[in-house]
């Protein structure tokens, strides 16, 4: 006989956990005792839900997360329904009360614990018995590990980890659905049949690692590639002849960009995004549409067209055979749009200071963002050119880049690798986790937070002329001094307020080997 700790940690051996991110609580503390591996402590547990995402996505393996019961829980979910639009491979567990004292409306314990997290978590269970928990826990990786991965929830009572079990069976599988040869042959019988096919590329190709086989379709079709709107991991190379740009959340921009094309492929993405209002057809009604997904819900709310289940990297890979079985070339390139050069403005503005984080970036760098204002330009800027180049949030919540930069620059460090990690922040967005910096104090890593401040939630000012609005309240964020904030949580910062001076510090926080933050004063 085991007990339910020891089978635990034989588990989580098993699928490959080499760390626990946590904030530690009364309810948990059985489960820290004797841990076979480093517990990665945020000061919130936004903080910890947000890097465990970034380590999972970077690693496309599992990360386990343990929060402190009801109070834990609440404080991670904006940051666990990040992780689930995300599709995060995360195994949460939460501490809970003694079992004996659960009728008695204990301090610290949550009344119905599985329905907490639901319905931003594919599994949530508090096992009914203490021995039942090691099946509970294999049954909750496996079902973050199978595509579309996403986050799931253990609820674990304070005394179960000393309590006897048995140890189950570990499993061996394979979870990835391969796609038909009948739905691959119809998509590739669209592309072939037509003038001026296209492809769109959301998120789910770059966690299924499919970003060569996006380029070698590309290349042997000739198809113009475009970004889905709000993908949150780099889609295709954006120095690439063959790259098309960006589409916009709106349904008529997103019918205008496509116009030029009678076919259009979809990949690991909804068809579509939006993020306002529409009307009229979904895409150009002379086009014809299939989509690719491992999800069955991007092909369960397609607004028509066809659409294929399964794997959408080694779907691409067939794809390429069969077209490039029937063409004895590949088709002529398409020539996308090319990055706009910057002069230096008289005062600092998003687009010059990621134009100058282009050009100083090292090789290599990882871009994690999220600031609003800045996507725009960004898309003209700053290229995203290599794999696992870029991540940010699928949710549009506030408070995941912060933690997110962190658990990325983590998997690059246990890879042996030395990758830059620079994360553009807003302002706004960087406050919601801005605890992360001390984690990134405590554990040395070197990322570079650049703080675009504007002083303002800008992206929601700006957005308010979609109502008919002229003024929004509690925009103003003026007062706020990242540096010191910093400092305070032992990250050495440094203000720009000119563009004379930007180049010098983008210098230093890109060469220092510890975390560092600029706050940009931004126009």
């Amino acid at each position: 006989m085991t007990n339910v700790r020891e089978a635990a940690f034989t588990i989580f051996e098993h699928f490959g956990v080499d760390r626990l991110f946590g904030n530690p609580g009364s309810t948990e503390l059985p489960m820290l005792k004797g841990m076979p591996f480093p517990y990665v402590m945020g000061l919130n547990e936004a903080v910890v839900m947000g890097m465990a995402d970034g380590y999972a996505r970077a690693s496309r393996e599992p990360a386990l997360v343990n929060l402190h019961s009801a109070a834990g829980t609440g404080h991670s979910l904006g940051n666990l329904f990040t992780a689930w639009k995300n599709n995060a491979p995360i195994v949460v567990t939460a501490g809970q009360q003694a079992r004996s004292i659960l009728p008695y409306d204990p301090f610290l314990y949550a009344e119905r614990p599985s329905e907490f997290p639901r319905p931003y978590v594919k599994f949530a269970i508090e096992p009914a018995r203490a021995e039942d928990v090691p099946l509970a826990l294999i049954r909750a990786f496996v079902t973050a590990l199978t595509p579309p991965m996403g986050p799931v929830f253990v609820s674990i009572p304070v005394d179960d980890w000393e309590r006897e079990c048995d140890m189950p069976a570990l499993p061996e599988l394979t979870l990835e659905t391969e796609p038909s040869d009948h739905g691959l042959e119809r998509i590739a019988a669209m592309l072939l049949g037509a003038k001026k096919p296209a492809m769109v590329i959301g998120t789910g190709l770059a966690n299924a690692g499919g970003w060569h086989h996006g380029i070698a379709l590309a290349e042997r079709a000739g198809l113009p590639v475009y970004a889905a709107p709000y993908a949150a991991r780099e889609t295709f190379p954006e120095d690439h002849p063959q790259f098309a740009g960006f589409l916009n959340a709106w349904r008529d921009q997103i019918r205008a960009a496509l116009d030029p094309h009678d076919a259009i492929l979809v990949v690991g993405a909804p068809v579509f995004t939006y993020h306002v209002e529409g009307s009229g057809p979904h895409w150009p009604e002379h086009a014809q549409l299939m989509a690719l997904s491992d999800d069955p819900q991007h092909l369960a709310n397609l607004p028509g067209g066809g659409g294929v289940l399964g794997n959408p990297a080694t779907g691409l890979v067939r794809l390429a055979d069969i077209i490039g079985r029937t063409l004895d070339h590949p088709a002529p390139a398409y020539t996308g749009p090319t990055h706009q050069l910057i002069d230096p403005p008289a005062e600092m503005t998003a687009a010059y200071v990621l134009k100058r984080i282009a050009a100083l970036r090292p090789d290599g760098a990882i871009v994690v963002e999220e600031s609003p204002t800045a996507r725009g330009p960004e898309h003209v800027t700053l290229p995203i050119v290599r794999e696992g180049g870029f991540y940010s949030c699928a949710s549009g919540g506030l408070g995941y880049s912060l933690p997110g930069a962190l658990g990325v620059c983590m998997h690059e460090q246990a890879g042996g690798r030395r990758d830059k990690v620079i994360a553009v922040l807003g302002d706004g967005a960087s406050m919601y986790t801005i605890q992360g910096l001390f984690t990134a104090f405590q554990e040395g890593l070197p990322v570079s937070f650049v703080i675009m401040n504007n002083s303002a939630y800008a992206a929601l000012t700006g957005f308010s002329g979609e109502f008919g609005m002229n003024h929004v309240p509690g925009c103003d964020l003026t007062g706020l001094d990242f540096v010191k904030i910093a400092e305070g949580h032992g990250v050495a910062g440094l203000r720009v307020d000119r563009t004379a001076d930007l180049d010098a510090a983008l210098e230093w926080s890109f060469d220092t080997q510890e975390p560092t933050l600029l706050d940009l004063r931004i126009a």
